[in-house]
């Protein structure tokens, strides 16, 4: 038996009013919301007690054995099953871009709370759609979130309150990049990441997503114009055999003959690079791809204002680079911020100082972040409008594309 106080903090716990999860998609993001899901409570005092209810996905087989390994009570094949749980209060949405829209509304209107990855949609009118849906339900006492879980990292969160505070001044330029080398291969198969109708665009939607949201959060203003250029290197490649998992799947042999049946078209981009303005007039640079050879997530951006700068690179994710540029030259320079005091974001309820934390806890904290803003029917951040936001700029970046890179206005 336990003692006394373990029994008494357990107590405690259960007498909690329960959020009851559903989450819907099981692969590489699911994982990663399982287990945002199943730790935030045992680390975070919450208001709220999240309970892993339901799982949905297509292959009831599979379903079952993700829901076995991480938790989850019950599963469903159906989504709309999920949603019409008595025991489902809030839907995690971890699906390919298609259905964003359709299972987010749905489930806003069903009176369910909706936590969405990113990015939000596959177009800017499927985005506007949801953020209407969200801004109606958030009358009602139902709320949305959008999943950039870049913005859990302690070391950008604290980024953010430094700009915010003044730190670095008026900005003056922001550089990002994130690089991936997983499509560097050619036979690398046609999964749905390189399919534009299921996953809206490719490197720009995948990875251009993550750092255009984290530009905008740690600049504190949007971008408001864009010129670029994007490109597909490896126009066709082989049919997936079976179902993808993560970043990794095999493709069907090419027959010897007729290589060409086993062939699709690509048909996203495999690289965007483009320049952009913020709205104060900061300048900005964005490279997103999944062709630089030995990158597997390198994600990295470099602020710089007329008191200072800020650098995070999330291969280094515990540390922030920062130069204070008001001291005397004689001692200035970057320094390292090693972010792992508890006075730290999110690092209160974790080890000891210097004691880091890695890329799942940044869905512990996303979890936490939005289950006490629904205990406290307080709008979360990033909101679906965030994310219609970062739509604009994206699309903005494909038109600008398509014309030769022209400079192309984000609609405000």
């Amino acid at each position: 038996m336990g003692q006394p106080h373990q029994r008494e903090e357990a107590g405690a716990e259960a007498a909690k009013p329960p959020l009851g999860v559903g989450l819907i998609g099981y692969a590489f993001m699911g994982a990663a919301h399982s287990q945002g899901w199943r730790t935030v409570g045992h680390v975070f005092d919450l208001p709220r007690r999240p309970v892993l209810a339901a799982v949905c996905g297509r292959d009831a087989e599979a379903v079952r054995e993700m829901a076995d390994r991480h938790g989850w009570a019950a599963t469903e094949t159906d989504w709309r099953a999920l949603i019409a749980r008595d025991d489902v209060d809030l839907v995690d949405i971890c699906t390919p871009g298609d259905s964003h829209a359709e299972i987010a509304v749905a489930a806003l209107a069903a009176g369910k709370h909706v936590l969405c990855e990113k990015p939000l949609a596959n177009s800017v009118e499927e985005a506007e759609a949801m953020t209407r849906a969200a801004e109606e339900a958030a009358r009602r006492g139902q709320l949305a979130m959008v999943g950039f879980n870049y913005r859990r990292v302690p070391a950008t969160s604290l980024a953010r309150s430094m700009v915010a505070e003044g730190r670095l001044g008026a900005l003056r330029h922001v550089r990002v990049t994130y690089l991936q080398d997983w499509l560097v291969d050619r036979d690398f198969p046609l999964t749905w990441r390189l399919r534009k109708e299921l996953a809206g665009s490719g490197a720009l939607g995948d990875l251009g997503a993550h750092i255009v949201d984290l530009a905008q959060y740690l600049a504190g203003e949007p971008v408001v114009g864009v010129s670029a250029l994007t490109e597909t290197f490896v126009r066709e490649r082989p049919l997936p055999a079976g179902a993808s998992s993560g970043l990794s799947a095999a493709g069907i042999q090419a027959g010897a003959d007729d290589p060409a049946t086993a062939l699709g078209t690509v048909t996203v981009d495999d690289a965007a690079l483009f320049t952009g303005r913020f709205a104060s007039g900061a300048l900005a640079s964005f490279e997103a791809t999944r062709f630089a050879t030995g990158r597997k997530n390198a994600l990295r951006i470099e602020l710089n204002g007329e008191l200072g700068s800020l650098a995070f690179d999330l291969e280094r994710l515990n540390e922030l680079s920062f130069h204070d540029h008001t001291e005397p030259g004689t001692y200035a320079g970057f320094r390292r911020i090693l972010v792992t005091e508890p006075d730290h974001p999110y690092l209160d309820a974790w080890w000891p100082p210097g004691h880091g934390l890695g890329y799942e806890h940044t869905f512990t904290h996303q979890a936490r972040d939005l289950v006490r803003a629904i205990a406290a029917d307080r709008a979360p951040v990033p909101s679906f409008a965030d994310g219609l936001q970062v739509q604009r700029v994206l699309a903005a970046v494909e038109e600008s594309a398509a014309k030769n890179s022209v400079y192309t206005t984000v609609p405000a």
